[in-house]
């Protein structure tokens, strides 16, 4: 059972039909105060994997209490010691990984193979990566000749909010805690009531690591109850969240009267452009992963496929022929590249976006049906890769965002009209572009309205860079000196000379 981790044997992680989980609250596992639990469902089965804590107000209440009591011996004991806790809890994630990703692939429905490969080793760098950053963060001086010297201090916020989508669980959970922490801040995170194991195995580790009591704090529960609680508390000084854009403008109508620093990452809906110059080899292998990477279910997946005439048949043919030869399957599988979307909800939600394509005058080039499995994935929530053509920018399909494995694709003449067809979402998150040609990428990269660009890749992330989105893809940036200048306070002092 999960209650009985032990860091020299991590295979004792098991994970059982019957867990049930309970909130980290002042290092303590606490039941919640309700006394209720809801199930959450394996995708790939259909069946009942864990119970939930049904946590409200005054579960918060408590998480919010211990984060203040511990705020001021975090903030005060040093970077040093900060970055000694965050690495050993990167460490005890990094024993225990094999667990963490079964975890995380019984949770979500994605493969084994890709919560191995990406989302466990991507929660290790981001605490990690933060807890050195913190150690290089410097500040600002501005000497005023002869009269007096001006210095900024950068200071922890207090209790901040962090949270996370059930896209990328772990991955992003730490994405947000990682330099919360270690710019001094004390937590209260929500993880998603939909993929929220992983987040329980954090609290296992923290507490392992020697985490002062009350520095991160884990509530579970719906988002309505928990969430808003989290955000609407007069004590939470600042709100990170990464989820949907409704749920984004929710947040902001609660926490911007209350003056709350807030860093939204919301949805996208993002185009892939694709030249006849590109490499051709490369651009198919990394369109076939932008595409379809965890079922499409990643905010900067390129769901609006773009190509130039000359090629389009080209890739037409073989972007489909390579769709209809990905495996899908049991995510616990070593073979298998698809697993199951995440719930049963999103499942019909996917689907009845296919049958907004076909009404809307698309034609279904492959998948755009249920995969029928056997055996114990009998009632999984499973879905053919699907590709779509003969829409116009102006459908639903291609407006608003479907976070599954569909994408569009159509031609396209000349670089204005594709930058005028990739900027026509009321979305702004990423844009990918295929070309050799150096002097296009520099004046498309200037005029595609998104967050990031990637030229001849893709999700090629440098923890470094900020991250984020313009128009309804988000506010603020997350990443490098960006998060951890967000969950810090500058303060100048100025000092006339005597």
């Amino acid at each position: 059972m999960i209650e009985e981790v032990s860091v020299a044997k991590p295979e004792n992680l098991l994970i059982t039909a019957d867990l049930h989980l309970k909130n980290f609250i002042g290092g303590n596992f606490l039941e919640p105060r309700s006394g209720q639990y809801f199930e959450n469902i394996t995708p790939a089965t259909g069946r009942i994997f864990a119970h939930i804590p049904d946590s409200d107000e005054r579960d918060v209440e408590l998480a919010v209490e211990a984060a203040k009591a511990a705020f001021p011996g975090w903030a005060q004991c040093g970077a040093q010691k900060r970055v000694g806790n965050m690495m050993g809890i990167a460490g005890i994630i990094e024993q225990n990984a094999e667990a963490f990703a079964l975890a995380e692939s019984m949770d979500s429905g994605k493969s084994l193979n890709l919560a191995r490969a990406v989302d466990i080793p991507r929660a290790v760098s981001n605490f990690r990566f933060f807890a050195t950053a913190i150690l290089h963060f410097s500040s600002e001086s501005h000497y005023t000749e002869s009269e007096a010297i001006n210095y900024t201090l950068r200071l922890p916020l207090g209790v901040v909010g962090c949270i996370s989508p059930w896209n990328l669980p772990l991955y992003l959970f730490t994405w947000k805690i990682a330099p919360a922490l270690a710019a001094g801040n004390c937590v209260v995170g929500k993880p998603s009531e939909v993929t929220p194991v992983t987040a329980y195995l954090l609290s296992k580790a923290c507490k392992m690591a020697g985490m002062p009591d009350g520095v991160l704090n884990i509530v579970h529960g719906y988002g309505p109850k928990t969430g808003q609680a989290i955000v609407a508390h007069q004590d939470t000084k600042a709100i990170s969240f990464t989820g949907g854009t409704a749920t984004g403008r929710h947040i902001a109508a609660t926490a911007a009267p209350m003056f709350k620093k807030l860093s939204l990452e919301l949805g996208g809906k993002n185009p892939n452009i694709i030249f006849a110059d590109c490499d051709f080899d490369k651009m198919i292998r990394e369109t076939m992963r932008s595409s379809f990477a965890n079922n499409g279910q990643i905010c900067l997946c390129g769901s609006r496929i773009y190509i130039q005439k000359p090629i389009y048949e080209k890739f037409k043919s073989e972007f489909v022929r390579r769709t209809q030869e990905l495996r899908v399957g049991n995510p616990l599988d070593e073979k298998t590249q698809q697993g199951a979307v995440v719930s049963k909800q999103h499942f019909e939600k996917i689907k009845s976006y296919i049958q907004i394509a076909l009404s809307e005058g698309g034609k279904v080039l492959c998948g755009g049906e249920a995969v029928m499995l056997s055996g114990e994935n009998a009632g999984g929530y499973f879905l053919a890769p699907t590709i779509i053509e003969g829409l116009d920018e102006s459908c639903r399909t291609n407006q608003e965002e479907i976070f599954g494995p569909v994408v569009t694709i159509q031609p396209f003449d000349t670089e204005e009209e594709v930058i005028g067809l990739a900027n026509s979402t009321p979305y702004g998150l990423s844009a990918t572009v295929w070309t050799q040609n150096l002097d296009r990428v520099h004046r498309i990269a200037n005029q595609i309205q998104s967050g990031i660009v990637w030229v001849n890749c893709w999700m090629l992330r440098d923890l470094r860079t900020p991250f984020g989105g313009v128009k309804n893809s988000g506010v603020g940036r997350e990443g490098g000196w960006e998060a951890l200048r967000f969950f810090t306070e500058p303060k100048n002092v100025c000092i006339k000379f005597g």
